[in-house]
């Protein structure tokens, strides 16, 4: 099954269903019924957009925070580093449509040190108290320096689903694939005051490609 998804380029969390619809589509119109088929087919086509899995590859791994969603930076501000009580870090929110990629990618090289689920509301995303009261997974990395980063996936309106593949323990690369959020969401990175961000608001940033902080010389 994994192999078949990577092959086609979509997540494996989506290829069931996407088979699904499609197949669904294909018996429709094979009984004579063109119109709901064509229907169907094209909201098939709409499923594998949303799970659209294209290759990435971090231009710099070291010294380096790289973005975990595809999206558009919607907030940035100091906060407390989770799990690190009184120590502050930069906040990078990342507001991801139905329209981006929802794939979620490792910001660093390092290990998982902490995975939390939770459950929560569905409020909009791109408001600021969705961090504090949406359904939510956080992710707490320690890089190949010994530095606290930190993922949270922060479900949305739309978004009812959060996938994590990551356990505490396990080691991972810079821009490995980590989960994904069902139908837009954000994802916000805790990042050391160590490092300068190099994005603004509102850029527009790739996971598993764009940096969003770099080391201070």
């Amino acid at each position: 099954m994994a192999g078949l998804a990577s092959a086609i380029g979509i997540a494996v969390e989506g290829l069931a269903v996407s088979l699904w619809v499609f197949g669904l589509a294909v018996v429709l119109i094979v009984f004579g019924f063109h119109k709901i088929g064509g229907i169907v087919l094209v909201c098939g086509l709409g499923v594998g957009l949303f799970f659209r899995d294209p290759e990435r590859y971090p231009a710099r791994t070291t010294g380096v925070v790289i973005s975990g969603a595809d999206g558009k930076v919607t907030d940035i501000s100091q906060v407390e580093m989770p799990g690190s009580a009184g120590v502050s870090c930069h906040r990078v929110s990342v507001f991801m449509s139905p329209l981006n990629v929802h794939v979620n990618r490792a910001p660093v090289a390092g290990e998982v040190t902490r995975v939390e689920h939770t459950p929560g509301q569905f409020r909009a995303a791109f408001r600021d108290e969705a961090s504090q009261h949406n359904e939510r997974n956080l992710i707490v990395f320690r890089d190949l320096g010994d530095r606290p980063i930190a993922l949270m996936q922060v479900a949305g309106y739309l978004a009812r689903r959060i996938v994590c593949n990551l356990r505490v323990h396990d080691r991972i690369e810079s821009g490995q694939r980590i989960g994904l959020i069902m139908f837009g969401s954000r994802v916000d990175h805790f990042i050391p005051t160590e490092f300068a961000l190099t994005v603004g608001l509102g850029d527009r940033v790739r996971a598993g490609q764009s940096v969003l902080a770099e080391l201070n010389p």
